[in-house]
Parts: structure tokens; C-alpha cells; sequence
């Protein structure tokens, strides 16, 4: 598989008339994983839900593309088979689906028909990624989240990464709640995917994440838009002085865009 590229282009997001997104640019090439931070309500979460296609965010200008394709015209199930991923924050409890029927369904969506993954070839892989986010086997038959601890949910999301192997995966704050055990077990899982046809884009408050996954390029997000990029070393700086030296470089009185 080649490596994709996803573009995002003055990206403006509004929900209910209020503007969120102000302007958002950035670039993440297949290989590459790029961190996003910033202080809670600068946009972070609206933009993993904007580049997924939630109906509630309204795109108002810009452009977002996959490998030159408009993805701002795919509906959601379209961005998903065109290989985009959204670790949800929040994952939804779907009764009456299994955990094994949701993934393989997930996977042959897209594959050619008549080329659909073998049920043992499926179970054979999916028991391995299971072992390594160390996840009970009978969780592959019970119903999507149902009854899933937060630490549960969290590693289901990457076993479906792993499973689906997106081009493009956004992880939204896919360490939050998790003690610090679990966050070196999902670490391990996400750093299985890394490869030249996979990039990735974690969006996080905290620098623990980034101990266990070194990113290639941090972003800072305030006031609905980037505005500082750097290496692993500027979530080192964030961590040790938080975010007031980068408000008083550019400024900004005040972060916050939305509640």
C-alpha cells in the first residue's frame, strides 16, 4: 500500500452559527505522526469531528483531501471505506452487534466483493491483536461497548485500528481514563501501525501519551486554529511551562472558542 496524504486547508468550522475553527492548516503524510495540544476548548475535538463528517459541524470554507480527493463530499460511511479512522473520545454502546461481526463487517466494507477476508484468517488476526492489548477473548462476542469499562472501550477502538488499518487515523484523547498500565498497552498497539502507509493524528492534553509515542511533528491549537508546529520537544515544553509563554509570544488573551 502507497503511502496517502490527508490536506486540511483554512478549515473553518462552525457549530450553531458559532464559529470554532478559524482557519486550520495541516498536512499528514502516510509514515508520519503528528500530535495536536492545547488548552481545553480551542477546537481540538471539532476538528477530528469535522474531518469524520459529524452532521452537527458545519464546515463554512477550506477544504479537506485524501490523496486529492474531496473528502468534505464522502459521507461518513464513504471517508470510512476511503480510509480514514476516528478513535472517538466517547465511544457509543451498540446492542445486538458483536464485537467480531462490527470488525469483520468494518473490514470487508472495504475490500472488493468476492475478495472479503476469510472467517479464519479474521479470528486468527483478530485473536493475536487482541492478546497484544491484552483484551479477555469474550469480548470478541459481546455487543459493541456494551458494558465496557472506559479502559475497555479505549482498547476496543484500537483493536478496531488495528483490524481496519485506516490510511489516516485520528485518535481523539485516546488516553484519557486510562491508568498507566493500560495507556502502555494502547501505546504498543499504536505503535504497531506505523509504517510508510499509515499516518496518524493524536490529539491529546497530556505529554504521558507522548512518552510512549514519539511524534514526528506537535501542534499547539488556540482560538480555532494552529499556531505553533514543532518536534517531540515542544510537547516537552508544554508539559514543564504550559501553554502562557506561547499566549504571550502571539498575544492572546484568551484561548477558548468554545465551551
Amino acid at each position: 500500500m502507497t503511502a496517502s496524504t490527508l490536506i486540511i486547508k483554512d478549515l473553518h468550522v462552525a457549530i450553531d452559527g458559532k464559529e470554532i475553527l478559524k482557519g486550520v492548516n495541516l498536512e499528514i503524510k502516510g509514515g508520519e505522526f503528528h500530535a495536536i495540544m492545547g488548552p481545553n476548548g480551542t477546537g481540538k475535538s471539532t476538528l477530528s469531528a469535522a474531518i469524520m463528517g459529524h452532521p452537527k459541524y458545519e464546515v463554512t470554507s477550506g477544504s479537506i483531501e485524501l490523496d486529492g480527493e474531496d473528502v468534505l463530499e464522502m459521507e461518513v460511511d464513504e471517508r470510512a471505506r476511503a480510509g480514514l479512522f476516528l478513535a472517538m473520545q466517547y465511544p457509543s454502546e451498540i446492542s445486538g452487534v458483536t464485537n467480531a461481526d462490527f470488525l469483520r463487517s468494518s473490514i470487508n466494507s472495504r475490500r472488493e466483493e468476492g475478495n472479503e477476508i476469510s472467517l479464519m484468517k479474521f479470528i486468527r488476526e483478530m485473536d493475536s491483536k487482541m492478546d497484544l492489548l491484552e483484551m479477555d477473548q469474550d469480548m470478541a462476542q459481546r455487543y459493541l461497548n456494551e458494558g465496557f469499562s472506559g479502559g475497555e472501550k479505549k482498547r476496543n477502538e484500537i483493536l478496531q485500528l488495528m483490524m481496519i488499518k485506516p490510511k489516516i487515523a485520528i485518535l481523539d484523547e485516546i488516553d484519557s481514563g486510562l491508568d498507566i498500565d493500560a495507556l502502555k498497552v494502547v501505546a504498543e498497539g499504536i505503535n504497531e501501525m506505523r509504517g510508510e502507509s499509515f499516518g496518524c493524528l493524536m490529539i491529546t492534553h497530556y505529554q504521558r501519551l507522548l512518552n510512549y509515542i514519539t511524534p514526528d511533528h506537535v501542534h499547539v491549537m488556540m482560538e480555532g486554529r494552529i499556531v505553533k508546529s514543532g518536534g517531540a520537544e515542544l510537547a516537552h515544553r508544554l508539559e514543564a511551562e504550559g501553554y502562557d509563554w506561547i499566549k504571550q509570544e502571539l498575544g492572546i488573551e484568551d484561548e477558548t472558542v468554545s465551551q
